[in-house]
């Protein structure tokens, strides 16, 4: 039996726990206030909020309903459009209608829980903040401008926000509905269920749901799942013995918001923008992303440029191997059937480093890499390289650490003609095909490209392309 909150009512299911929660919402609670649009987590119509009660206090968070597994709703608060109604129009309602940012109107219910979301985040209230988190939600009619002026709108209202009683304001101004205060309350008496992910060895294992629910929905529905992101175990970023290490189940926005990955560059928050919509990196786990396989997996590139190694957990059993070894060809990987992923961890860097990604795909943003880049370089005082790393994606059957332009790199000191001389090189490391992201010609030039890049932001003063 599944239970949670469904906006104000108390929710208990023995639906399959694979089931999408967007359809549960609409077809039977009957709550079509919540849009299904293209499936795959793109559009935004169907974004809900998820509180998760920590310690005494809710965290919500913006999701695509559309690949969420009802079994992930779990002993949380899930929040449609219609769950931020008030007497009248609240706040962002209000914004979104003096500003014309509705015509159709079948976006309209996303971008409004998605901004609820932005009022209920601890994140800065600036109008790029406002903009980031509206970022996966597509209108078709507006041209956008009109909802730009209502985030900007929304933003002045929010600048008397509390930030110490944040709930109590956001309803005390009209945002929210009186209910959200007692939710904390409700969900301190339900009862998450303990995964013993030992025991499930022949169930399918799934994280945030964003590439299984897309690749094949339809056999999601009936298996048996285990829902690893009801793990809390298997979450955070911690850093011990000069490592960092991240847990299995940590989402891709936690990434983002974890002071050590921070630390890596300045341009942090840049390089997960480029990666997905807020919606997407709520769920995105990291194990996810690396057990998916893809040639093109962003978060596989990232982490290879740090040489990462990956834990896996057989009935207790730990194995660690060189993340670089656990792709072994395209979608194989170096993992029996009975194990799963327990963490991800790196040396961090302990001298003058420098670390950098790059992406290009056929949009900007919220797209899948036609060809992704990472790097990572450590020098000594003197400017000579100690350690180096350089993975790339969709230039091989499977997410390319360079080893032999890294090795390359170590002991020389940096200059124009070290660097020119590793973009050759790394071309007698790839083996991109032509698919509909690229020709081979192309995917070989954007590899070049986009390394001359990484030389250009970290190396401005000796790189001159």
């Amino acid at each position: 039996m599944i239970k949670f909150i469904l906006n104000n009512e108390s929710i208990e299911t023995d639906l399959p726990s694979g089931m999408v929660l967007a359809d549960y919402i609409r077809y039977k609670e009957c709550l079509t206030g919540t849009k299904l649009g293209c499936r795959e987590g793109d559009c935004g119509a169907c974004t809900i909020l998820v509180g998760t009660r920590v310690n005494s206090e809710m965290i919500y968070e913006s999701v695509t309903s559309c690949l969420m597994p009802l079994g992930n709703a779990e002993s949380k608060h899930i929040v449609t459009v219609e769950g931020v109604n008030i007497i009248g129009l609240n706040k962002i309602q209000a914004a979104m209608t003096n500003e014309g940012g509705t015509q159709c109107g079948f976006c309209t219910p996303g971008f409004i829980v998605s901004l609820c979301g932005f009022a209920l985040s601890k994140g800065s209230k600036s109008q790029e903040e406002g903009i980031l988190a509206i970022a996966g939600n597509i209108c078709r009619c507006t041209g956008y401008k009109s909802i730009e002026r209502a985030v900007e709108h929304i933003v002045k209202e929010l600048e008397g926000l509390d930030g110490n009683n944040r709930l109590d304001w956001l309803i005390e101004n009209d945002f929210l509905p009186s209910y959200f205060s007692g939710i904390a309350a409700r969900l301190k008496n339900y009862e998450g269920k303990e995964i013993n992910l030992a025991t499930h060895q022949q169930k399918v294992f799934v994280g945030g749901g964003t590439d299984l629910y897309v690749q094949r929905p339809q056999e999601m529905l009936p298996v048996e799942i285990v829902h690893t992101a009801q793990r809390e175990d298997l979450k955070g970023i911690w850093k011990a013995s000069g490592h960092c290490h991240i847990g299995a189940s940590t989402s891709t926005e936690a990434l983002k918001q974890s002071p050590l990955i921070q630390s890596l560059s300045p341009n942090s928050d840049h390089f997960f923008n480029l990666i997905s919509s807020l919606q997407i990196r709520n769920m995105a786990t990291v194990a996810g992303n690396l057990v998916n396989a893809s040639p093109i997996g962003d978060l596989a590139v990232f982490l290879l440029a740090l040489d990462s190694n990956i834990v896996l957990n057989d009935n207790g059993a730990l194995r660690e191997i060189p993340l670089k070894d656990f792709f072994q060809g395209y979608k194989t990987l170096d993992k029996k059937e009975s194990e799963f992923v327990q963490e991800v961890n790196f040396a961090l860097p302990r001298a003058k480093h420098y670390f950098n990604f790059e992406k290009v795909c056929k949009r900007t943003y919220l797209d899948i890499a036609s060809v992704n880049t990472a790097i990572n370089i450590e020098c000594n005082n003197h400017g000579k390289v100690i350690k180096a790393g350089l993975a790339a994606g969709g230039v091989a059957p499977v997410p390319k650490y360079l080893a032999q332009t890294s090795a390359f790199l170590v002991g020389k000191q940096i200059n124009q003609a070290l660097l020119e001389e590793s973009l050759d090189l790394a071309q007698k490391e790839v083996s991109p095909i032509s698919d509909v992201r690229g020709s081979v010609e192309y995917k070989r030039l954007l590899l070049r490209q986009l390394m001359k890049a990484h030389y250009q932001v970290l190396f401005p003063d000796v790189y001159l392309a």
